[in-house]
């Protein structure tokens, strides 16, 4: 599983394929995805999630703190025979000149759950969008098997242990170490474990910044697991999904669609 974490060339046609076969279709029922369309992604990394909308004749932007994925991302799409309609940034996005109000489409994949004071940030991003805007947001739910990321860990049993991430914060620290993973690794499960989200938390968040839930789905096995390990996505049955708390612990992926305006 570590090897995918550093074959950033596969993780790319991972995101790449997952985007087009299920977040695409998930948006399109509320926002037809044609040319023209201006796209932001938050957290792009290499750029994966943007490649089906740059196919599609969008204006796409893709903002991230790394250097050396924006780096990669900018040799992925140099071939691209749309690529002067991609824009990549290099930048912390509370520091950036992006233009406000510009966007009709805003995707953040598996990101929000590694952004500290994430009730900030959902106020913050809010300008960015048109009142007509849709916000697509996809997270794994902090309490779920492997809602850590402990599958970085190179240790194989480790990597492998389902909710170890819900020890306590010195035990589970001291597992790490003990399994040979390094500081950097350790300290970066650290923080998810800091900033990791549930649902009832993203949506408690979400209704006080004023957001509306345009639509909602809850993963037994997540869409992603496709192209990862051969797994055909599972819906979360209704009844666990109802269940505040219980949910987490078996939900591997929570796609939401939010407009930037409640309902009047």
């Amino acid at each position: 599983m570590q090897q995918r974490h550093t074959n950033r060339q596969q993780y790319f046609l991972e995101q790449e394929i997952t985007t087009r076969k299920f977040v695409f279709p998930f948006i399109e029922k509320y926002q037809p995805i044609t040319a023209g369309l201006r796209i932001l992604e938050i957290g792009c990394g290499e750029g994966g999630n943007l490649k089906p909308f740059l196919d599609a004749g969008c204006q796409v932007t893709g903002i991230d703190l790394s250097e050396h994925k924006i780096s990669l991302a900018r040799t992925f799409f140099q071939d691209h025979p749309r690529s002067d309609r991609l824009q990549l940034l290099c930048e912390d996005i509370y520091q950036s000149e992006l233009p406000k109000d510009p966007y009709d489409v805003v995707i953040m994949r598996d990101v929000i759950e590694h952004i500290h004071d994430q009730e900030r940030f959902m106020a913050f991003v809010k300008p960015y969008m048109r009142q007509s805007a849709l916000f697509f947001l996809a997270f794994p739910p902090w309490q779920n098997p492997f809602g850590g990321h402990q599958q970085i860990c190179r240790n194989k049993i480790t990597g492998h242990l389902p909710w170890i991430h819900l020890l306590p914060l010195r035990i589970y620290r001291g597992l790490l170490r003990i399994s040979g993973e390094s500081e950097a690794t350790v300290e970066n499960l650290m923080e998810v474990k800091e900033t990791g989200i549930s649902i009832e938390r993203f949506e408690r968040i979400i209704k006080n910044q004023a957001y509306r839930i345009v639509s909602k789905k809850h993963f037994l096995i997540n869409p992603n697991y496709e192209v990862k390990f051969g797994f055909r996505p599972v819906a979360q049955a209704a009844w666990i999904s109802a269940i505040s708390g219980i949910r987490n612990l078996f939900t591997t992926s929570a796609y939401y669609l939010l407009s930037p305006w409640a309902a009047d």
